[in-house]
């Protein structure tokens, strides 16, 4: 498509735009999808948090330390042999939203 067909349709409410960046929000539940995702942080193997975390166990008193981006990042890095992620991306703030949300009440 082309930018003025776009800037047309635009005009005439036909045609919206919204940018991928602000689409995606931090949710709990994008935060389990990833817990599970063998490909976080670009894994080279086919491991998740899951594989060392089935359920969450072991994570109930994770989302009440400080550092808990830092612990996720070492987690990507060793067993998942991934890149870290950015502490302000949607991908991290889901993470830690899901492990918060693990904390025994």
């Amino acid at each position: 498509m082309k930018r003025r067909e776009i800037i047309c349709l635009l005009a005439m409410g036909l045609f919206s735009y919204t940018s991928s960046a602000h689409a995606e929000e931090p949710s709990v539940a994008r935060g389990k999808q990833l817990f599970y995702d063998s490909g976080l942080g670009t894994s080279k193997n086919s491991t998740n948090c899951g594989s060392c975390h089935p359920n969450g166990e072991g994570m109930e008193k994770a989302g009440t330390k400080s550092g808990l981006a830092e612990m996720i990042n070492r987690c990507i890095k060793g067993p998942l042999q991934g890149e870290p992620l950015s502490e302000e991306s949607v991908t991290m703030e889901s993470l830690i939203a899901y492990i918060k949300s693990l904390e025994k009440k």
